[in-house]
């Protein structure tokens, strides 16, 4: 693919995730329309020029040496019959009486594709499945992937999304415009189209899922708690209170790096396999000043004071960022062997170009509620070389905590920031507390009758009253306010 095109492609993708975060359908299958065209064209442009390069380049050996996909015997006739019936006056009619089953190999290397090269999928615990899974390839409208319960009829809204995985696999759709010119081709080239397509509408589907799916009919994305403590209402996990970053150097790292240093059961873990999701205008605005620095040799280089991929998205809201463990949140996805050709009428295209469905299954979620922190970065500051004493900013007098839990005990009243005493009761010998301090400079201290133990450890219970007490200090180091739990042990 020429650069320009692959440029282009790239501002497509970036496009249709907005499409997606700002809900404008009209717009998104406008994009994922103009994508499928620059696909379509590159590929009509390399058959033009290696007709015109060596009319011997069908030979296999050739094909071989020059990196592409040979087919197997089963995904050649496969293609082979599948553009006859698109070509048919009546492809509805044509794939019915074929029942044309897609090869388990087309879509498994289209996931692995995905777990390899997609920048966030590449860095979660993304796994491909195979039985659990089925996979059918019909006919819709131009969507890039639908999101659906298993028995709810498939929509032309997008709607992306999977439950949690007790719930069982929610649908996945991706929608395929397939143009009469692409089936004369032959095989190797419908087969390169399709998969390419595929990357495309399940990469922006799971992308925007994993990271903001509300867990209705969705995913539930990163910024969503999860957890005993947490209420669900009408299916939709709560967001994550956003903690407020005013700076990228070594203190603010630390602080946010130590509230993922324990999983919400209050075992240690080490840190690692760190991201950093942000929207890309919010990458050049605000997070790229903040780590580069211009060094005494006069050149610009970033510099982060922890190892970490930092993964632009359109899938991230302005002025909010994701920072979390990479491999603490689960997502799968597969086909299963029943998969089947249909044509759909609901919507009617030119009798050159058709589209078509295919129906994947998938599922996702955060694994703790401490594996991933949202962030508030649109007062970001840039990154200043110290060469002299410089003015900083004031310091942050912020000492409320975001959240406060206490295990499955349920704190009465609701925790709110601007409340500090608070009643639980239990029947637990233990219990974990979780305090996460609303400024990242802000720091944590917490006692149990007077003993300081430490914050993300089970908290041991004496029978009758017990007094929590949380401690929350400012950036600026002097100003404090303590939060009180009482919990009764029975």
């Amino acid at each position: 693919m020429k650069n320009n095109d692959r440029m282009t492609l790239d501002q497509l993708r970036q496009q249709l995730q907005q499409n997606i975060s700002d809900g404008d359908t009209a717009a998104f299958g406008e994009t994922f329309g103009q994508i499928s065209q620059c696909i379509r064209d590159e590929m009509l442009a390399e058959v033009q020029d290696r007709v015109n390069e060596a009319k011997q380049a069908m030979d296999t050996n050739v094909r071989v040496s020059r990196g592409e996909a040979m087919l197997t015997s089963e995904e050649r006739e496969y293609y082979q019959k599948l553009a006859v019936a698109m070509a048919d006056k009546n492809p509805k009619q044509a794939l019915s009486d074929l029942n044309l089953v897609m090869p388990e190999t087309v879509i498994e290397r289209v996931f692995e594709d995905l777990r390899t090269e997609h920048r966030l999928l590449s860095k979660i615990n993304f796994i491909p499945t195979g039985a659990a899974i089925k996979m059918t390839y019909n006919a819709n409208g131009y969507q890039e992937a639908a999101w659906g319960e298993l028995c709810d009829e498939i929509i032309k809204e997008l709607v992306s999304g999977f439950k949690v995985a007790n719930t069982g696999l929610l649908k996945l759709s991706a929608f395929i415009p397939v143009c009469k010119a692409a089936l004369e081709l032959g095989p190797e080239w419908l087969d390169r189209y399709v998969r390419e397509i595929l990357y495309e509408a399940y990469a922006n589907g799971l992308e925007v899922g994993i990271v903001k799916g509300s867990g209705k009919d969705q995913p539930i994305g990163m910024i969503r708690q999860v957890g005993e403590s947490v209420t669900v209402t009408g299916g939709i996990y709560p967001e994550k209170t956003p903690i407020t970053v005013n700076a990228l150097d070594v203190q603010t790292f630390g602080n946010l790096l130590s509230l993922m240093a324990t999983d919400d059961g209050g075992k240690p873990r080490p840190i690692r396999d760190v991201i950093l999701l942000v929207n890309p205008v919010d990458y050049y605005k605000g997070v790229m000043p903040a780590i580069t620095i211009k060094a005494p040799d006069g050149t610009y280089r970033e510099e982060l004071p922890y190892p970490m991929d930092i993964i632009q998205t359109p899938a991230v809201p302005l002025g909010k960022a994701v920072m979390g463990l990479g491999y603490r949140y689960f997502a799968a996805i597969g086909s299963g062997k029943d998969g089947q050709i249909d044509y759909s009428d609901h919507y009617q295209f030119l009798e050159d170009n058709r589209v078509y469905l295919i129906k994947g299954f998938a599922n996702g979620f955060p694994m703790d509620n401490n594996a991933f922190l949202l962030l508030d970065i649109s007062n970001l500051e840039a990154a200043i070389y110290k060469v002299q004493s410089v003015t900083g900013r004031a310091l942050s007098s912020d000492a409320t905590l975001a959240s406060l839990s206490l295990g499955s005990a349920t704190l009465s009243p609701a925790f709110a920031g601007d409340t500090t005493s608070y009643t639980a009761t239990t029947t637990n010998a233990t219990n974990v507390i979780n305090a996460v301090p609303a400024d990242a400079g802000a720091t944590v201290a917490v006692t149990l009758n007077g003993t300081e133990v430490a914050n993300g450890s089970a908290l041991s219970w004496s029978s009758g009253s017990n007094t929590v007490v949380v401690k929350v200090t400012a950036e600026d180091g002097t100003t404090n306010k303590s939060y009180t739990v009482t919990v009764t042990k029975s």
